[in-house]
C-alpha cells in the first residue's frame, strides 16, 4: 500500500463546533485515508480519548476554552508521553508568532493556520510520512521574509566590519560596553589580553574610525556603542556576554 493510500487514525481537538464540523468535512472529502477515531472539545475529553485508543496523528487547535497555552501544554505532553504520535497544529492564532515558536519548541510536527489554503491532503500526508516543520503558505511567507531580512542584516554587518576594519577584540569590546561592562570588567574577561589602559586606547581608536572628524570630540563609551549599533558593527539582537 502506498503512503498516499495508507490508512491512519486521527483525533481532532477543536472547541468550536462549527469549525470542528468543517474540519471533519475536509478529512472526509480531501483525506479519505484518515480515520477520525474521536473528537474532543476540551483537554479532559482529549486525554480520555487518547487513553482509550492512541492515534497516529492529533490535529490540535491551540485555543481551547479561551486559552492559548492549553494547546501548547497538550502538545508538549503528547510528545513526551506518546512519542510516535504526530502532532499537527491547526489554529486560528494567525498573528501570535510567539505561540507558534512555543508549540514548535513543545514538539509539534507542523502548523497550519486557518487561513490561506487551510488543511490540505499534501500537508497531512507530509506529516504522516515523517516530514518535520510542515507549514502552510501564511507562515512560510513570514519565514521567508524574516530569512531575507536576516541575511540582508548579516551582509550589512559584514560590510561594516570590513569597512571600519573591526577585529575580533574590537567587536568583543564594543559588545560588552553595550551590555554595561566597565573597562575593568572587560579587561578581566577570559581570553581578553588587554589591560584597562590598552582598552582606553582601543576606545579612542574606535572613535576615530567610526566618527567623522568633526564629530569625535566628547564622544563617551555610550555614544560609541550607539554609533556601533547604528553602523551595524555590533548586532542588537546578538548582544551576549562572553564567558568570564
Amino acid at each position: 500500500m502506498t503512503a498516499e493510500n495508507k490508512k491512519f487514525r486521527v483525533i481532532i481537538v477543536e472547541d468550536v463546533k462549527l469549525e470542528l464540523k468543517g474540519t471533519e468535512e475536509i478529512f472526509r472529502h480531501e483525506i479519505p485515508n484518515a480515520e477520525i477515531i474521536g473528537t474532543a472539545m476540551t483537554e479532559k475529553e482529549f486525554w480520555s480519548l487518547i487513553e482509550k485508543e492512541v492515534p497516529d496523528m492529533v490535529l490540535l487547535d491551540l485555543g481551547l476554552g479561551g486559552s492559548t497555552t492549553i494547546g501548547v501544554d497538550i502538545c508538549r505532553n503528547i510528545c513526551q508521553r506518546y512519542k510516535e504520535v504526530k502532532v499537527l497544529i491547526f489554529t486560528g492564532e494567525i498573528l501570535n508568532e510567539k505561540l507558534w515558536v512555543d508549540v514548535l519548541d513543545a514538539g509539534a510536527d507542523g502548523i497550519i493556520l486557518k487561513t490561506g489554503e487551510l488543511l490540505t491532503k499534501m500537508d497531512v500526508e507530509a506529516v504522516m510520512e515523517g516530514k518535520e516543520l510542515v507549514f502552510n503558505y501564511p507562515i512560510l511567507e513570514k519565514i521567508v521574509e524574516r530569512f531575507k531580512r536576516s541575511v540582508e542584516n548579516d551582509a550589512r554587518r559584514q560590510e561594516a566590519v570590513i569597512h571600519y576594519d573591526i577585529d575580533e577584540y574590537d567587536e568583543r569590546f564594543l559588545r560588552h560596553l553595550a551590555l554595561g561592562y566597565t573597562k575593568d570588567m572587560i579587561a578581566n574577561l577570559k581570553g581578553m589580553p588587554f589591560g584597562v589602559k590598552s582598552l582606553e586606547k582601543r576606545q579612542n581608536d574606535l572613535i576615530n574610525r567610526l566618527f567623522p572628524q568633526g564629530e569625535r570630540v566628547g564622544v563617551n563609551a555610550t555614544r560609541l556603542v550607539v554609533r556601533a549599533l547604528e553602523l551595524r558593527v555590533i548586532d542588537l539582537d546578538n548582544l551576549e556576554a562572553d564567558e568570564e
